[in-house]
């Protein structure tokens, strides 16, 4: 017994991830350096499913979606089409996500320290998610991507074959000053590009590139998590993205994400943010084009 509290006492948080899309996504899990994986580095999350897995002290790592996946029902191998982790398996086994891909990222604290987590588009987008916390003192805000940036994705981002996704900059160009590497290096160096401002116009309160922290990094303290895939969009896939004769997997498809209504919160979410003037301005104008352009595709 005093075995089992003391195993007990060592989790200080406890995730639920939802799928509200109307596909089924195939969450993957990546503990960083340090940190011990997880009871399931990936699993099966059918449309209006969750599952909840528990952290300890300490623990970081990320979360992540993966669409348009096919395995095999008796040997469990296969393959996604966005956020694909390379293992061959559902379970990711200590692997990341392919990009384009969109992250949840935490750091949980020990003992008294807080939480830091955010959700970051610096790898691309592959689906809208948002991170709630539970319970928990100080900050604690939602954060997340509700906006449908498959859809809004300039051509020179978008992912030629395979699943739907909108990659990074960095990830098209491969170049220093989009991947602020090199001599870009810092943050003094390495500013926003027109592209990383079109995914914060979009989703303001998510990581749009390297050193966007200042507005994209939150924190709480003794919360539980909850990552909700599409958690405000009603979204629409092809007929034969979910197999209904697979237990286990579909037979590939792209989702294509339809937005049915807005939810305007992200909108003007955008006002509480910072920065320089000429910024909010630029800002502001991509949130109205974003807005106007996307209730003229209704």
């Amino acid at each position: 017994m005093l075995l089992l509290l003391l195993q007990t006492g060592t989790f200080a948080a406890t995730f639920t991830v939802i799928n509200k899309c109307d596909y089924t996504v195939w969450p993957g899990i990546l503990s960083n350096s340090g940190s011990p994986e997880l009871d399931s580095t990936g699993f099966e999350l059918r449309p209006g499913s969750s599952r909840s897995l528990q952290v300890s002290q300490g623990w970081s790592g990320r979360f992540w979606g993966r669409t348009g996946c096919t395995f095999d029902p008796t040997t469990l191998q296969g393959a996604c089409l966005t956020g694909d982790c390379g293992s061959n398996q559902v379970q990711c086994n200590g692997l990341g996500a392919a990009p384009p891909a969109t992250l949840a990222e935490f750091t949980i604290g020990s003992d008294s320290s807080q939480d830091f987590y955010d959700v970051s588009l610096v790898d691309g987008y592959n689906l809208p998610l948002i991170v709630e916390a539970v319970g928990g003192s100080g900050q604690c805000a939602t954060t997340g991507c509700l906006a449908d940036l498959n859809r809004q994705c300039p051509a020179e981002l978008r992912v030629a074959t395979g699943g739907e996704g909108c990659r990074s900059a960095c990830e098209a160009f491969q170049s220093d000053e989009y991947c602020c590497s090199g001599a870009y290096g810092t943050p003094d160096a390495c500013k926003p590009s027109i592209y990383s401002e079109i995914f914060k116009a979009a989703c303001p309160k998510s990581y749009s590139y390297a050193y966007d922290d200042a507005s994209s990094t939150f924190t709480c303290s003794g919360a539980d998590y909850t990552i909700t895939f599409c958690p405000s969009i009603t979204s629409k896939k092809s007929a034969a993205m979910d197999s209904p004769n697979s237990s286990t997997g579909s037979s590939p498809g792209r989702p294509h994400n339809e937005p049915t209504g807005f939810d305007t919160s992200w909108f003007t979410d955008m006002f509480s943010s910072g920065g320089s003037s000429k910024t909010q301005t630029l800002v502001t104008l991509l949130h109205v084009a974003v807005f106007v352009s996307l209730y003229l595709l209704l």
